[in-house]
């Protein structure tokens, strides 16, 4: 009796995945809103250490738009500012 070799067996039901592509948004992720664009939002400023130490890593990075989920304008407004902070010391 032979066995049949399942792990080098081609798969045939793989055309869901062919459609796939990099660019697509999978539909299982959602969107959050950008927390510096609510109401009552704290102001983006180079004396407000303890906002600026929230979006900073602790080797002192800058950390990306894409896991804090702050906006594009804001985030750039957010980097101008840790920098400030940081050729003056404060952070």
């Amino acid at each position: 009796m032979k066995r049949s070799n399942k792990k080098f067996q081609k798969k045939k039901n793989s055309n869901s995945l062919n459609k796939l592509s990099l660019f697509q948004k999978s539909e299982g992720k959602f969107s959050k809103k950008c927390p510096l664009s609510i109401k009552n939002a704290p102001t983006i400023d180079y004396k407000n250490i303890s906002l600026l130490k929230k979006y900073i890593s602790d080797n002192g990075k800058i950390i990306s738009s894409k896991i804090t989920s702050v906006s594009f304008s804001k985030q750039k407004k957010l980097t101008k500012e840790i920098k400030k902070a940081k050729i003056l010391g404060l952070v």
